[in-house]
């Protein structure tokens, strides 16, 4: 495993050559193109007798049904060099073969946004995620995202559905975020996430003695009534959680969990599902909650923490282009550490 740390860590030369595109990452000012999108993939007799723009949609799931139907009409998608309608059955062993310009993909603005880098290559972009920073562009957040930011480091980004992003983080959880460089990285890495070969490792503090690690399968969805929230509900989608203990206090207790899957607010979700909310969270949490008898120390650092105590820690993937397993890891934030300290001092378990 290729191992790589954040921050102020010292690279050597085979975990990252940064910029080695430069000519276009450091050309802010440069314009738009179209590129030119070519690929091919050979079907097997798995997808016997499916519709050929249901095949389609599986194969190249960055892009929508509609848009894919689209091109076949076109004669941008051939299915063994011939354009078919897209209720078209597979017979089994076709070959498709798409070929189209991309026009820019985003319409969000590259802004001289930090990033902090934990590897770079042709294909890949690894960021620590600071606390606060939004993914992605969207109403009451259309700049200062992390999106915006990621078009000004690398603007060929704009040629990307989501600007190569393949998963997200909460605004208020810091951490590990893989960005595609280019097509073959975005698709690779999607199929990775839905064939859960991603490892998704994550730091957080709950309220409340959690006795020993487990696993969480239930199903999350939209909460019926308030639609900011997510909840265990049947009927929705599948969702596990894996964690472990690491560290006790007297009423906390700190945990490593990893994502099986990774629905919006999972973790989140799922230990206020079984009675361990997330220190500090905002949604799922309606009041803070102090030990009686904690010292002011204690008191003003439960009170001053007005967010999840949530942080992807580590990430581990297969490199789209090498094959190479890569792992990378990424430190606390600096309010994260404080809260674990401060708990450490003030709260520690008899």
């Amino acid at each position: 495993m290729t191992s790589a740390q954040s921050s102020n860590s010292n690279f050597s030369e085979n975990d990252l050559n940064l910029l080695e595109d430069s000519e276009d990452a450091d050309n802010h000012n440069s314009s738009t193109t179209a590129t030119r999108l070519s690929l091919q993939f050979q079907l097997d007799n798995s997808f016997l007798g499916q519709r050929i723009d249901q095949v389609a949609a599986s194969v190249w799931s960055e892009y929508s049904r509609e848009k894919l139907k689209q091109w076949m009409k076109d004669g941008h998608l051939l299915v063994n060099g011939n354009v078919v309608k897209p209720k078209y059955r597979c017979e089994g062993l076709e070959l498709l073969t798409l070929d189209v310009e991309l026009e820019p993909q985003i319409g969000a603005v590259a802004e001289n946004i930090p990033l902090n880098i934990v590897y770079e290559d042709d294909d890949i972009l690894v960021i620590n995620k600071p606390v606060g920073m939004v993914v992605h562009p969207g109403a009451g957040n259309p700049n200062g995202t992390l999106i915006n930011a990621i078009l000004y480091h690398y603007p060929k980004s704009v040629e990307l559905a989501r600007a190569g992003l393949v998963h997200r983080i909460d605004k208020d959880t810091s951490g590990l975020l893989v960005v595609a460089k280019n097509l073959e990285a975005q698709f690779s890495l999607s199929k990775q996430l839905a064939k859960k070969k991603v490892y998704r490792l994550y730091d957080l503090v709950v309220y409340g003695h959690v006795i020993a690690g487990g696993t969480i399968d239930e199903p999350i969805k939209r909460h019926p009534v308030d639609r900011i929230k997510m909840a265990v509900l049947p009927g929705g989608r599948d969702a596990i959680t894996h964690y472990n203990v690491k560290e006790r206090f007297q009423h906390f207790t700190r945990i490593q969990a990893q994502l099986e899957t990774g629905r919006t607010h999972q973790i989140r979700v799922h230990f206020n599902y079984i009675g361990f909310p997330l220190l500090g969270d905002p949604v799922y949490v309606s009041r803070v909650r102090v030990p009686a008898g904690a010292s002011e120390l204690l008191n003003d650092t439960i009170r001053g923490f007005k967010r999840q105590a949530l942080h992807a820690a580590k990430l581990g993937l297969i490199h789209p282009r090498s094959g190479e397993e890569m792992m990378f890891e990424a430190p606390w934030s600096e309010d994260f550490t404080e809260l674990v300290n401060v708990l450490r001092s003030e709260n520690k378990a008899y």
